[in-house]
């Protein structure tokens, strides 16, 4: 056993309360301090929108661990409306005052762990402090929030910022049948995705009726009475009854740097694989630190609750004399959008091309489970994979039923170290309900092997973009598929079944792109092709691919019959 020492925390949550219990798990006799600036040791950050909205019911259902229970199992000394002010590395004290009364105790502690979090970044915009703007951090803004929205008073909200937190909340207040103006700088939602994975995420949001503004920001804020104005970049102005502000979080770090430790580029606290910083006696975790990206390798801030709780258990490990090392965040997520699932794991294509990385990417866009089976749904997915040995960089999905499981399986893929060609064989689980006999990810493995082994010549629909003049285009398609949705411009149309008897329509002297709605059919045509001598590539991800990047998705509803199986 550990000699006994005093831990002091500040913060909970995920880490710090995660922190708290571990450490006393694995020592009884240390004395353990959990000091936190709110009411509230550990909530459930994820879960607030969900009860603004109406779908969790009750608020006590959000505290995870309340003061009291923390106490009764683990005999923590929890110090809750109390902020830690000011730390004396040299004396090894914290300087923590109680904001219900204003006084100030000193605390001395053997170890230290800073689990202080991400705060709201607010930009100095005109009227950005009016109490008409709110953003959600805690309980208390969740409440103040919430009494607006079920004071049946709230009729129009803007929200500003297209990220997880604000995309939740959109939902959250058209659940409420409040009407939504959604303020987004970039062209597209949910920034840490690829641009062609926010498409139907935009379709979503316009089909329950959210005033989608893109490429726009809140350029202003005046009081008007009981409403307030949001003037906004692109001229003019909204008035709503109130704003929620939630572009984005920034590391809280003025404790930290107060103190003299050590802030990383991203401007984060600086640890190591033992969440220590640059004070051996001080550890942080959470969403103030900066981490390793586990594919690239390089520092990034990515603040999630599943490695704020590992961060947690590992820095109580070292501090009680386990050498225990946080192996590095891969930023596995998933957002709800109405009906719709975004799932992400690894590095996005941007990321990859902003590290300088050298990849290949593949689409597939197989069904839900077996397209025989009631109400399957169509799934994109996107997978990046390294052109030499197949390593697994990263992977996007989209749909509305089996994202996460499939983002999941990728996720573990990744961690594991394994390939495109490991996904060919990986066994998952199936019947009708649930999967297909190939599943979706099965299908990554297929389609990227595919090009690996030099059994499909790919291109990209950015190729196409770029130079369309260069290519013969023949879409595969039936001629009902096509009349439905249209060609790419400067197609031809010549179904698969006709393609062996209209060779001698087909240059030999012109480089032949082939698709079909997702590529499946294309790859059959392509083989063809190439065995009979034409030079031919096969478009990646077919039609639909090319309707997302060009900025308009296809459809994602349920599937009520599938009349031809090669059309998946």
């Amino acid at each position: 056993m550990a000699d006994k020492k005093t831990i002091v925390i500040v913060g909970g949550v995920a880490g710090g309360a995660s922190c708290a219990a571990r450490a006393r798990r694995l020592n009884e006799d240390a004395e353990i301090i959990l000091i936190e600036r709110g009411a509230n040791i550990s909530f459930a950050n994820c879960g607030l929108p969900y009860y603004i909205g109406g779908v969790i019911e009750d608020r006590e259902d959000l505290l995870v661990m309340t003061s009291e229970k923390m106490f009764g199992w683990f005999n923590i000394d929890i110090r809750t409306n109390t902020e830690v002010t000011k730390i004396n590395r040299d004396k090894k004290e914290v300087i923590a005052k109680n904001l219900s009364t204003g006084k100030e105790k000193t605390v001395s502690y053997d170890a230290l762990v800073l689990s202080p979090g991400a705060i709201p970044i607010k930009p100095p915009i005109p009227g950005i402090e009016s109490d008409k703007i709110h953003t959600l951090r805690n309980m208390e803004d969740t409440d103040k929030i919430k009494s607006l929205v079920d004071g049946k008073n709230a009729k129009h909200v803007v929200v500003v910022g297209g990220g997880y937190i604000g995309l939740e909340m959109v939902e959250a207040l058209r659940d409420k049948e409040i009407k939504v103006t959604l303020v987004e700088l970039l062209p597209q939602v949910m920034a840490v995705a690829d641009a062609e994975f926010a498409a139907p995420l935009h379709d979503e949001l316009k089909n329950h009726g959210v005033d989608l503004k893109l490429e726009t920001s809140a350029a202003g804020f005046k009081d008007n009475g009981d409403k307030l104005d949001v003037e906004l970049s692109t001229g003019g102005s909204v008035t709503c009854d109130f704003c929620i502000l939630a572009i984005g979080v920034r590391p809280e770090v003025n404790l930290a740097k107060d103190a003299g430790l050590e802030i990383g580029k991203r401007g984060g606290i600086k640890v190591d694989d033992h969440m220590q910083t640059s004070d051996p006696d001080i550890y942080a975790v959470g969403d103030a630190i900066e981490v390793t990206d586990f594919v690239s390798n390089v520092q990034t801030l990515i603040p999630l609750a599943g490695p704020a709780n590992r961060q947690g258990r590992i820095a109580a490990d070292n501090i009680l004399g386990r050498d225990s090392v946080y192996k590095k965040t891969q930023g596995t997520a998933i957002c709800k959008v109405f009906d719709l699932a975004i799932g992400m794991t690894g590095m996005s294509e941007r990321a990859l091309k902003a590290n300088n990385m050298n990849y290949e990417k593949i689409y597939v866009h197989p069904f839900s489970h077996a397209s025989y089976y009631p109400n399957a749904c169509p799934t994109t997915l996107k997978l990046m994979f390294d052109p030499k040995d197949g390593k697994i960089f990263g992977a996007h999905c989209v749909g509305r039923k089996g994202i996460d499981k499939r983002i999941d399986v990728i996720a573990m893929a990744i961690r594991g170290g394994l390939t495109v060609y490991d996904l060919e064989d990986v066994e998952l689980c199936y019947a009708p309900p649930f999967g297909s006999a190939k599943d979706p990810v099965n299908f990554l493995g297929f389609a990227a092997s595919n090009i690996l082994r030099d059994d499909m010549h790919s291109c990209q629909v950015e190729e196409i973009l770029a130079n369309p003049d260069k290519f013969c285009l023949v879409d595969v398609r039936n001629r009902d598929e096509v009349e439905e949705t249209a060609l790419i411009p400067g197609a031809h149309n010549i179904p698969l079944t006709e393609v062996r008897s209209k060779l001698s329509e087909l240059p030999k002297d012109k480089e032949i792109i082939t698709y079909c709605q997702v590529g499946l059919r294309g790859y059959i045509a392509y083989r063809i092709l190439i065995q009979k001598g034409y030079k031919v590539r096969n478009l990646i991800g077919g039609y639909r691919t090319y309707r997302d990047i060009t900025g308009t998705s296809l459809p994602l509803a349920p599937n009520k019959k599938v009349k031809d199986a090669s059309m998946i």
